[in-house]
């Protein structure tokens, strides 16, 4: 009986250190706050269309990290993407990075200022046949910066 109680007990802690490696990655492949970026010509983003302008972006908060809303500022185009952690270096500001193909721009790759963990879209499928029969591909870094967060008083 005591290797069965010896045996859950470490069965029970392995999945606990599991489950706090897994938690510690999602924490850290999430934009925290919320940016906002100049994005001067027109993309798509997930299967959404979207005009060039000012853009605010920010991870849904019960979404378990896995869901990103990008909205125009003045709030007349938004698009909700799901997204995946990613890696790379840690950026020296925050990046949005976008995969061209022609004159054609699409939003892949949201990185927070100095993380070196963030969050990645998958390819829709128009992309997808874009990226089969293009020649060149280009990834477009936006201007973008860390959004002020208004506080309560």
């Amino acid at each position: 009986m005591h290797i069965q109680g010896s045996h859950s007990i470490r069965l029970y802690f392995g999945a606990l250190l599991l489950s706090l490696t897994i938690c510690s990655v999602q924490a850290r492949a999430q934009i925290v706050g919320e940016l906002e970026a100049d994005i001067p010509f027109q993309f798509h983003a997930g299967n959404a269309k979207l005009p060039a302008g000012r853009y605010i972006v920010h991870m849904l908060g019960d979404s378990n990290l896995s869901v990103v809303e990008i909205s125009s500022e003045d709030g007349s185009a938004a698009a909700l993407l799901e997204v995946r952690p990613t890696e790379t270096k840690s950026p020296a500001k925050s990046e949005l990075i976008f995969n061209k193909y022609g004159d054609l721009y699409f939003l892949e790759q949201l990185f927070d200022q100095g993380e070196s963990e963030g969050s990645e879209l998958a390819e829709s499928r128009y992309e997808q046949r874009l990226a089969r029969s293009a020649e060149v591909q280009e990834r477009v870094p936006a201007r973008h910066r860390k959004r002020e967060q208004a506080q309560n008083n």
